[in-house]
């Protein structure tokens, strides 16, 4: 199953073991709150796993609206992220290094960290997916503001496991 396709290119597939990601924020399929939108403070939702592969060493992690009108939307990338982290967060900085928590890349708004689901007022409900993989290496060797198709491109021979939620929100 393909997490994401960019410019006719299929970035990622479902591979190795499947583990649990949530939020407490919000549940799986459930609305994402104003808070974490740009229509509020426009912070990363915190995020928490478990039943991960024993063999992860570092994880990554992939924010993306697949129903944007111009196709899909990158609103998060977060990679290097140690393998003994099991949880973000609130409000993740959105500085490119981020001491203990991984390697921000660059998202489609064009800024570096987290981007809040922002879509077009009348649209129906967005899906956002937290795609969170779970990697055999402790560093892809990337420097700061890669894209998701860098990343993703890199990361693709490493990957031992996956996890998925999805929130939603419209305006």
């Amino acid at each position: 199953m393909i997490l994401f396709r960019r410019k006719h290119r299929d970035y990622l597939v479902r591979v190795g073991a499947e583990f649990s990601l949530l939020s407490p924020a919000f549940g799986d399929g459930e609305r994402i709150p104003v808070k974490y939108t740009c229509d509020g403070d426009d912070v990363s939702p915190p995020l928490e796993w478990s039943g991960q592969p024993g063999s992860a060493a570092s994880y990554l992690l992939i924010v993306y609206d697949p129903d944007a009108p111009l196709g899909t939307f990158i609103h998060w990338v977060l990679y290097d992220i140690p393998g003994q982290v099991t949880a973000l967060p609130e409000g993740v900085p959105r500085d490119p290094v981020i001491e203990g928590l991984g390697i921000q890349g660059r998202n489609d708004f064009g800024g570096i960290g987290y981007g809040g689901p922002c879509p077009p007022s009348g649209d129906k409900p967005h899906r956002y997916i937290f795609a969170l993989h779970a990697l055999s290496v402790e560093s892809l060797e990337l420097k700061p503001g890669a894209t998701a198709a860098e990343v993703l491109e890199r990361a693709r021979q490493y990957v031992v496991g996956y996890a998925v939620l999805v929130g939603t929100y419209s305006r």
